[in-house]
């Protein structure tokens, strides 16, 4: 028998201490998976629809032709896992800056883990999304300068309010440049938000891409026996 709670993992990070917790929800009497920052709740396995919204909105906005595809953020893995879904992908790197969190995928302490770490289309890179962008390292270490067809980012709760403040220049023109330089002609940025579309962060990604598009991103709330939604934005270069 399951215990009703039980943390499957815990480290000291450079941003505070990080736990990954499994518990028995009682509303809906399912196993819920939760990564907690300190005392903040980063991620729950209850509330999933928009990061694998996140995955198929963006790539949705593509040419139907095989594709490279970055995720920033591994998280609990539905993003990811959701981009290794459509056959048109033909290599994800998913940049996550924590290692416990790769540590806890491959460890296969998360449902589904497997999935993600056995495709051989995946390489999971150890590195501050924001740093590698910044400094023009970029994504793909043995190949310095490479681009790809879409940048996927679920990393900060929203272009307002970020994880830490090294994270704040990407969602200014300057960084949403960089973003663009990363990404072939015709490439997509899409970005995961906890708050509702902010018409100021949309009005920068429409300066910098062809198309810019926030999509409200509804979902079951079985905590309030109600309804919330996420914002995912995607934006298109030009072709």
């Amino acid at each position: 028998m399951h215990p009703r709670f039980a943390e499957l993992g815990w480290a000291q990070t450079h941003i505070g201490e990080i736990s990954l917790r499994q518990r028995l929800e009682p509303t809906t009497n399912t196993r819920v998976y939760e990564v907690k920052l300190g005392d903040e709740y980063l991620m729950s396995s209850m509330f999933t629809v928009a990061e694998e919204e996140l995955s198929r909105l963006a790539l949705a906005a593509l040419p139907d032709a095989p594709c490279d595809v970055v995720v920033g953020g591994l998280g609990l893995g539905y993003t990811a896992r959701t981009v290794l879904t459509d056959d048109r992908v033909r290599s994800l790197i998913v940049v996550e800056a924590l290692a416990p969190v790769i540590d806890w995928h491959r460890r296969e302490l998360l449902p589904d883990a497997r999935t993600l770490t056995s495709d051989p289309r995946t390489t999971l890179l150890e590195g501050d999304f924001f740093a590698l962008l910044r400094d023009g390292t970029g994504f793909d270490p043995s190949t310095p300068g490479r681009t790809f067809d879409a940048i996927l980012v679920d990393i900060d709760h929203s272009p307002v309010n970020v994880l830490d403040p090294a994270h704040a220049d990407l969602y200014t023109g300057e960084g949403l440049q960089r973003v663009s330089d990363r990404l072939r002609p015709g490439g997509v940025f899409g970005l995961w938000s906890d708050d509702a579309p902010e018409e100021s962060f949309l009005s920068l990604l429409r300066q910098g891409f062809a198309t810019a598009t926030a999509h409200v991103v509804p979902f079951a709330n079985p905590l309030t026996t109600g309804r919330s939604a996420n914002t995912v934005y995607v934006a298109s270069k030009a072709g």
